[in-house]
């Protein structure tokens, strides 16, 4: 993706009606709930504290009748997030909150567990339906590295089985068996991203997993299933790839 349409989806995702207008649009459901999370989360990290130091004074709103998406929308912030800031000012710990957001109808108030309900089916990011999607997610795009693999009859090691054999906490999707040629470059792993490559998310991702292959196994492919950035610098032995992977082989290197 170029960054021009890059940077019109990720401003234009507000609110998660924004999500429905843009798959109107024909955009990938997957591609928009992905840039929505990325942005979301990214926004949470630089504000949460901000925002937590409000608990007290959204609490005594909420009593005061403001409802759980109005102060959600007043400190832009996530409905369940704020939700959890205003029951733990309240008394509950933590696990006692997950809790209700699991099942409402713990609570004593109906009306409070409508609203609940309410605020949860606003949250596309923090919801547990919107973590059972980052995870399904995950397990489609491992499947279809996996799948694109096995078609070509390329034998390599799961995550599972890198960590049984080396004991190791930096395990690529699939370390290949024997190095390989793509593209043209010789390539020892593949990792399977479920998110948008991005400058941001793109660089976290070398610095915390890729470099850090590089350095043990050797040069390998990242593959950003629902897309990444165009032209982006790579920093040496990492090749950035897109959904295009599928249409590609790879090639044995002969002895």
């Amino acid at each position: 993706m170029d960054y021009k349409e890059y940077k019109r989806l990720y401003d234009g995702l507000v609110d998660p009606e924004d999500l429905d207008r843009f798959e109107e649009e024909g955009y990938d459901r997957r591609l928009l709930d992905t840039l929505y999370t990325q942005k979301v989360s990214r926004s949470v990290k630089k504000r949460f504290h901000v925002v937590k130091n409000n608990a007290r004074n959204m609490l005594r709103e909420w009593h005061r009748g403001k409802s759980f998406s109005e102060l959600s929308k007043k400190y832009r912030f996530p409905p369940i997030l704020v939700m959890m800031m205003i029951f733990q000012e309240d008394g509950l710990s933590k696990k006692q909150f997950w809790s209700i957001i699991r099942n409402p109808g713990l609570l004593e108030s109906p009306e409070t567990a409508a609203e609940v309900r309410e605020a949860v089916g606003r949250d596309p990011v923090y919801s547990p339906a919107a973590n059972d999607r980052q995870k399904e997610r995950g397990e489609w795009g491992e499947g279809l590295l996996q799948g694109w693999l096995d078609e070509q009859g390329i034998e390599y090691l799961t995550e599972d089985e890198i960590r049984n054999l080396e004991g190791s906490t930096k395990t690529p999707d699939c370390l290949l068996r024997e190095p390989m040629m793509y593209d043209g470059k010789k390539i020892f792993w593949i990792e399977s991203k479920a998110s948008f490559g991005d400058g941001v998310e793109f660089r976290f991702n070398s610095r915390k997993q890729l470099v850090p292959y590089t350095q043990l196994f050797g040069p390998g492919v990242v593959v950003y299933w629902t897309g990444c950035l165009k032209d982006q610098e790579c920093p040496d032995n990492i090749y950035l790839e897109d959904m295009s992977l599928l249409d590609k082989k790879l090639v044995r290197i002969e002895q």
